[in-house]
């Protein structure tokens, strides 16, 4: 009897992929390193982001530069080790790793899914208006 009760009802099942179900702001999917406005990359080399990371899937170098700023000479994420549980992006004190609500990159190579400095700048640029939103209505939580 409780079948008959759901029979006229309106369905809910989503038909993916030509069906999408909005995300939230919060969700953590692919990483993105993130720029300023000038162009200059955010990440200022603290480090902190991979001794948070609880799977060991960041590894950072860096150097000092000539004005006594660091910034990272090698970034890399190890997708096949992260659990996506967003610690990297909450340590950040510029915003600099986000996730973003990209949760489709399925590969045919694992060494694809190891992700270097210019390819999470890349995603960066491209998903930068989506990025920046996301974090505006993030904010009042954080």
């Amino acid at each position: 009897m409780l079948t008959g009760k759901y029979l006229f009802k309106k369905k809910i099942t989503v038909e993916y992929p030509e069906e999408r179900t909005p995300l939230s702001p919060r969700f953590r999917g692919l990483h993105a390193l993130r720029r300023y406005p000038s162009g200059e990359e955010r990440c200022i080399a603290c480090k902190l982001c991979e001794v948070i990371c609880p799977a060991l899937a960041i590894y950072i170098e860096s150097e000092e530069r000539e004005d006594g700023t660091r910034r990272t000479t090698r970034y890399e994420i190890d997708m096949t080790k992260c659990i996506y549980c967003g610690y990297c992006q909450d340590a950040c004190p510029v915003d600099a790793i986000v996730e973003t609500q990209e949760f489709e990159f399925a590969t045919e190579t694992r060494e694809a899914l190891y992700y270097t400095k210019e390819m999470l700048l890349a995603v960066g640029d491209r998903l930068e208006p989506q990025i920046a939103k996301n974090l505006a209505a993030d904010e009042k939580y954080r």
